[in-house]
């Protein structure tokens, strides 16, 4: 993993080696120190048989990538914490309070926002969520138990709280449900295949793999005829209705990102690309007159590749995070 998006999780890493007790999340904190995004795999997923509600403690910093209930006390005053949930990409997840005791009026808060937050950058940006900003944070001192469950738009969410008195604390209940027509996406893992569909809707859809990958787009359709553009211009494909384009960046919001292709035809057949940043996003744009679809897999670098470029590749914009 490249080094600025160490810096991105740096602020995790600090609570993670402040993290004493379970030699099992010690040894998971090591990993991290070499490979932050091991939080968000498959290995953190619990099968349970039957019913069973998987339940555990949260942590004043935690990642889960599974349904359950997880309850927070503080053992002290906890100021700077927050929990990222990430689901699969055809789901939402949905937040509901079982419990709430904070004391709102000490300064006490347990936010929910819609989307993910990285040293100030979000996902998905503002360009690409349906809702405005302020309508993303939904604060429980606001709002109270009268919002019991709160349900995501994509599926990454996350929580930010803070808890003065020893003894408060939380407990929520994390659920995931199907999501038909996945939009913003953040993937669990450095290596798949996705096929994004946007019926009719006037939308922009982005799916963010945060490591360096080979991306090979293998089918596109969209509702118009035109060309291929590498981004030698400021205008590429952005004129048309519909188009596809790859952007790369050391971020996690895409409309900070580099635009490094453009595709604004429909095809049949491979088109790969090699991209050497912390983060690639593939992004649709679409104006809502048409079904557009785009297939694609892709899969980390490998070392060698970084260090010896070759084939269909733009790296320059990103050799001096490598």
């Amino acid at each position: 993993m490249a080094p600025t998006f160490k810096l991105q999780c740096h602020f995790i890493l600090i609570y993670l080696m402040a993290l004493r007790g379970e030699s099992r999340y010690l040894e998971l904190r090591e990993a991290v120190d070499y490979d932050p995004f091991l939080l968000f795999s498959a290995n953190l997923k619990r099968e349970l048989p039957g019913e069973q509600l998987y339940r555990r403690a949260m942590r004043c910093l935690d990642m889960l990538s599974l349904q359950g209930q997880f309850t927070f006390t503080a053992d002290r005053p906890q100021l700077h914490c927050a929990a990222f949930f990430i689901a699969e990409p055809e789901e939402f997840i949905t937040i509901h309070y079982e419990l709430v005791s904070i004391d709102c009026e000490s300064g006490d808060f347990l936010k929910v926002f819609d989307g993910w937050i990285l040293k100030g950058e979000k996902f998905p940006s503002s360009q690409d969520h349906p809702l405005p900003m302020t309508e993303r944070y939904i604060d429980f001192c606001e709002s109270g138990l009268s919002r019991r469950s709160i349900r995501s738009s994509q599926n990454v969410a996350m929580i930010f709280f803070r808890v003065h008195e020893p003894g408060n604390g939380f407990t929520l209940t994390i659920k995931t449900d199907p999501n038909l027509f996945p939009c913003n996406v953040i993937s669990q893992t450095p290596n798949g295949r996705f096929t994004l569909v946007v019926p009719h809707k006037h939308r922009n859809c982005s799916f963010s793999i945060i490591y360096p990958v080979v991306i090979k787009i293998s089918d596109l359709t969209l509702g118009n005829l035109n060309g291929l553009q590498l981004k030698k211009s400021s205008a590429g494909c952005v004129g048309i209705g519909d188009f596809v384009e790859l952007l790369g960046g050391t971020g996690l919001d895409p409309s900070k990102m580099m635009p490094l292709a453009d595709l604004c035809y429909p095809f049949h057949g491979p088109a790969q690309m090699k991209i050497g940043c912390d983060n690639t996003v593939l992004r649709m744009v679409s104006s809502g007159k048409h079904v557009n679809r785009v297939t694609f897999e892709y899969r980390q670098l490998e070392p060698y590749e970084l260090e010896n470029p070759n084939g269909n590749s733009i790296q320059e914009f990103c050799l001096s995070t490598l």
